[in-house]
């Protein structure tokens, strides 16, 4: 029988504000340091494990590997799980979209600009009918 290998990040208790860990609850960011596992019951959550295509980095975490979007990798999986969420909800997509979802992400090495420019470079590669899930993506609009 196969074994299978799970890489974890463990969190320090004063790192919460970080975002670093941040999974997908039905497709929305979620803090798993602070939620309880009773909720998750009947949902379906991914992890950073369950970005990888094939065994392989997706376009995301391609695009952070050549922009040279991460240094120590302690955010990375926040950044990279907030920035799938963003990516599978909303069709365009501005610099200013991806600054403002991302605000609540810490990166204490690398500086913000090689990461938005990791997520705008996949979000202006993708197909417009693939840029959303679910039938989500139209921007809200004020107007009937």
């Amino acid at each position: 029988m196969p074994s299978v290998v799970f890489t974890v990040l463990r969190v320090p208790r004063d790192a919460y504000g970080l975002a670093a860990c941040t999974v997908l609850v039905n497709d929305r960011p979620v803090s798993s340091c602070t939620f309880l596992a009773v909720d998750a019951h009947g949902t379906r959550v991914r992890t950073i494990e369950g970005l990888a295509e094939n065994g392989a980095p997706n376009q995301l975490q391609e695009a952070f590997i050549s922009h040279h979007a991460l240094q120590c990798g302690f955010c990375t999986p926040g950044f990279l799980m907030m920035s799938t969420a963003l990516l599978e909800s909303r069709g365009d997509l501005e610099r200013e979209d991806i600054v403002e979802h991302l605000e609540g992400n810490i990166c204490r090495c690398t500086g913000y600009q090689p990461i938005i420019d990791a997520v705008a470079e996949v979000a202006a590669r993708r197909p417009p009918c693939l840029a959303r899930r679910n039938g989500a993506g139209a921007k809200e609009s004020s107007h009937p």
